[in-house]
């Protein structure tokens, strides 16, 4: 490994990224070098790591290198490997742009959530084809404290739990996982959303993202709120047959996620890079130590 490895930071509605460049996939990236880089005090400071690979060169990408060049090896900012993060989607496709690997229009991201289609318009903002929402059967409960909620699981590549509340700050400090039931409902950790309504197809919310604790923003879970807000308002595009669309407020800026008939998903919403250096290999072994 050299001495130095590069990095940049981006963030997407303050959902922010260390994203390391490493086309040929030579970098071991284990869950104590990510939990390291992630570190606010002692390290860059992130959300989570964009581990930016070719997807033929990496063993959980190559059946999808001939739909997507780039692989998006997703980690959570305490090491654990993610399916799918939205936000991190968007930075990506901001990065790949520029690097100058790809250009404005359309591009392909493989993810372990599959592969995403994604739109870089000209005015800055980035769409992602977020696919389709699954709706799993069986009840939920999320519970704060004394209060608890009737969650809808919504499954957006990873899971999600939605608790329509009266107040955001029923949510607690969401350092920790709230409890959901039931126990065996979620068995890999899940995503727990909070949502308030703002006005017609209209809400903001607050999110504990599993592995990373309350972040500014959350791209599926700003999907899966989407999806959570329109069965409950009779708005399912399945059943309509019209596309319905939400603007989702989180603490790190504006989404606006559409749902089509055909079950597909579109979010928009910024992408920023706002700094770009090196990691000092040095620095990083001894953090590992």
């Amino acid at each position: 490994m050299s001495t130095r490895i590069a990095f940049l930071k981006g963030h997407g509605t303050e959902n922010d990224f260390v994203i390391v460049p490493d086309p040929d996939n030579v970098i071991e990236l284990s869950p104590a070098a990510v939990t390291a880089l992630c570190d606010r005090r002692a390290g860059i400071g992130g959300d989570g790591v964009l581990h930016v690979v070719r997807s033929a060169a990496h063993p959980d990408a190559r059946a999808m290198a001939g739909e997507a060049e780039w692989f998006m090896d997703y980690r959570n900012s305490d090491g654990s490997v993610a399916e799918m993060c939205g936000n991190g989607v968007r930075v990506f496709a901001r990065y790949l742009q520029r690097a100058g690997h790809v250009a404005e229009g359309d591009l392909a991201i493989a993810t372990r959530g599959g592969v995403k289609s994604v739109h870089i318009a000209k005015d800055g903002d980035v769409t992602v084809g977020m696919g389709s929402a699954r709706l799993p059967e069986g009840d939920v409960t999320v519970r704060v404290g004394d209060r608890s909620w009737p969650a809808r699981n919504v499954n957006m590549g990873n899971p999600h739990a939605v608790a329509f509340v009266s107040d955001l700050g029923h949510a607690g400090d969401l350092y920790s996982a709230p409890p959901v039931s039931p126990e065996g409902a979620y068995p890999d950790g899940v995503n727990v959303e909070f949502v308030v309504d703002r006005g017609p197809r209209h809400v903001a919310m607050r999110v504990h993202e599993r592995g990373s604790g309350e972040t500014r923003s959350c791209g599926t879970g700003a999907c899966a709120v989407a999806v959570a807000a329109a069965r409950r308002d009779g708005a399912d595009p399945a059943v309509t047959g019209t596309p319905v669309t939400y603007t989702v407020d989180l603490p790190g800026g504006r989404l606006v996620i559409t749902e089509r008939p055909d079950g597909q998903i579109e979010m928009t919403g910024p992408a920023v890079i706002v700094a770009e250096g090196e990691i000092d290999a040095e620095w990083l072994e001894n953090a590992l130590r």
